[in-house]
């Protein structure tokens, strides 16, 4: 018989259970990530947490310096993300990812204040609170050394957000909060996850009113790398609030898909004009080359914006525009059957057309959506 091994001393992750996950969404910030982690180190003595990355597929290797620490690091995890973007799915795959009874979610670049977070902690567990939110417009918050036009953007987003967030809470654009697991699981299921501002997303979401307190935190500047806002943040921003406003009647890609389609029109009138009007090309040619600017006009930047978390690109790009041509010409067929068919039976014209245009851009979109970008959508 084998002598039986002597017991093993329990490890720490064994020992003591996790309280606090720091999610920590990146994108291109491998030299933020082990200044970042230093400073955890130094904000969470006396607390047992974690650190999870979660990278979608970053250029300048971020995954491989976070598992890279990890081997040396108990604390930290990598999750890696192929073929989609976006910062509020990354937090949500990153706080599913962990068993901690607490998750706090703050960006890499250093710009949110780590040493708050202990007292972040400390309230939401000491006041009965379902989420602690680090902001810049309470006592001893600040904006740091923004300028005075970044500063008016971020009060335009936050009176949009009146619609979906409590009039209380100052600072519903903050990426930096502490909540508890069992108030995010009440929400993820009815999760927008589009965009950049998951805390507007949570506050809408929730079946019931969040309990929130506010810690203030002056907004520190970037340490690395290049700053994430751009338009395209405007964009999916404004889709958030769409979706947390009209989403349980009409899908919001719908509505952008139909955005796309309505500019689609001027740029077929466009080309078509130049075409026939000065370059004396006959109309059946004319009305050919619009019709096909139009459409790879309408697939790029439906890949854009409308599918910007699923957008393809290199030879996907290419193989989706085929595809989405093909559905589409099989719409315009729809479009026109359908409104012939009404106008017909003594339908009025208008009446006719419209129903014709609607039954071309829902199946459009539908076959597209399944199709061309392969996912199912929001």
């Amino acid at each position: 018989m084998p002598r039986d091994l002597p017991a093993q001393p329990p490890t720490r992750a064994q020992s003591v259970a996790c309280e606090l996950a720091v999610v920590v969404p990146t994108f291109n910030e491998h030299d933020n990530v082990p200044e970042l982690l230093q400073a955890l180190e130094g904000a969470l003595k006396g607390i047992e947490w974690e650190v999870v990355f979660v990278d979608d597929d970053s250029s300048d290797a971020t995954a491989d310096e976070v598992r890279a620490l990890a081997a040396s690091h108990s604390r930290v995890r990598c999750v890696q993300r192929i073929g989609r973007r976006g910062l509020a799915s990354a937090c949500v795959e990153g706080i599913l990812a962990t068993s901690a009874p607490y998750v706090a979610v703050m960006d890499a670049d250093m710009q949110h204040d780590e040493t708050i977070l202990p007292r972040m902690l400390a309230r939401l567990k000491s006041e009965a609170l379902d989420v602690v939110v680090g902001s810049r417009y309470v006592d001893g918050g600040g904006l740091g050394s923004w300028d005075a036009g970044r500063a008016r953007i971020s009060r335009l987003a936050t009176r949009l957000a009146r619609r979906v967030v409590p009039a209380e809470l100052t600072d519903p654009m903050s990426g930096y909060f502490v909540m508890t697991r069992e108030a995010f699981m009440g929400a993820v299921r009815q999760l927008s996850s589009l965009g950049f501002k998951i805390l507007v997303d949570l506050f809408a979401s929730s079946p019931r009113p969040l309990r929130f307190a506010e810690v203030g935190y002056t907004f520190r500047t970037r340490h690395h790398g290049d700053s994430k806002l751009d338009s395209h943040v405007a964009w999916d921003y404004a889709m958030l609030l769409l979706d947390k406003t009209i989403g349980r009647w009409v899908p919001v890609r719908f509505v952008a898909f139909s955005l796309v389609g309505g500019l689609g029109v001027f740029v077929h009138m466009a080309v078509l004009a130049v075409l026939f009007n000065s370059a004396a090309t006959t109309f059946a040619i004319a009305q050919a080359c619009a019709t096909g600017v139009a459409m790879v006009s309408n697939f790029a930047i439906n890949n854009a914006l409308t599918y910007r978390d699923q957008r393809l690109s290199g030879l996907q790009w290419f193989r989706g525009l085929l595809s989405f041509m093909a559905a589409c010409s099989i719409g315009a067929l729809a479009n026109i059957g359908i409104a012939d068919y009404l106008f017909d039976h003594g339908g009025k014209w208008f009446v006719a057309g419209l129903a014709g245009i609607l039954v071309g851009a829902v199946w459009n979109y539908s076959v597209t959506a399944l199709y061309t970008w392969k996912r199912s959508s929001v």
